[in-house]
């Protein structure tokens, strides 16, 4: 009985121990992964028009569509570029998180689904414009309102590392 016992709860640590491992584990994402599957074609359309209108006024950020919700509440970690919003000459307190240069500045918004806002209380290094980083932390499905542009993805309890081709 007792050898029973001790097997159920050596079983039931193992258990544990796996779940502990999964809830740490760090998804690496591309852009493309912030896309449900059926709508990657319509996004990439929507950005080689953005990046065509040359009509001389500047167009509004395309709300098309939706989100990966079975990402949301895992920790991942995807390269972008920052577009600063918050913070002071040293330190970066929020930030939007864009799939390509220049993206909210010299060009329209991205969709909402492809761009991330990023709030770091603490403050991280300020970034130049043209650096890709790798922003580490945990997503959730969020609306977010901003001068620049809409977001629809946010990262919370993250970390900021400088990009390195793997």
């Amino acid at each position: 009985m007792m050898k029973t016992v001790y097997k159920s709860l050596l079983l039931c640590f193992a258990a544990l121990a796996t779940t502990a491992g999964n809830a740490s584990e760090v998804l690496t994402l591309t852009w493309k992964d912030l896309v449900p599957e059926d709508q990657q074609e319509m996004i990439q359309q929507a950005s080689v028009q953005f990046v065509s209108d040359h009509s001389g006024e500047a167009p509004e950020q395309n709300k098309i569509g939706s989100f990966q919700t079975d990402l949301a509440g895992k920790t991942v970690r995807i390269p972008g570029f920052v577009i600063p919003l918050e913070g002071d000459n040293e330190k970066t307190t929020q930030f939007l998180l864009v799939p390509y240069y220049g993206a909210c500045i010299h060009v329209p918004p991205p969709p909402i689904n492809q761009i991330v806002f990023v709030e770091v209380p603490e403050g991280t290094a300020n970034q130049g414009l043209w650096d890709v980083v790798y922003v580490t932390g945990t997503l959730s499905i969020e609306d977010k309102s901003t001068d620049i542009a809409d977001s629809g993805y946010v990262l919370q309890d993250i970390k900021v590392e400088q990009y390195e081709d793997q």
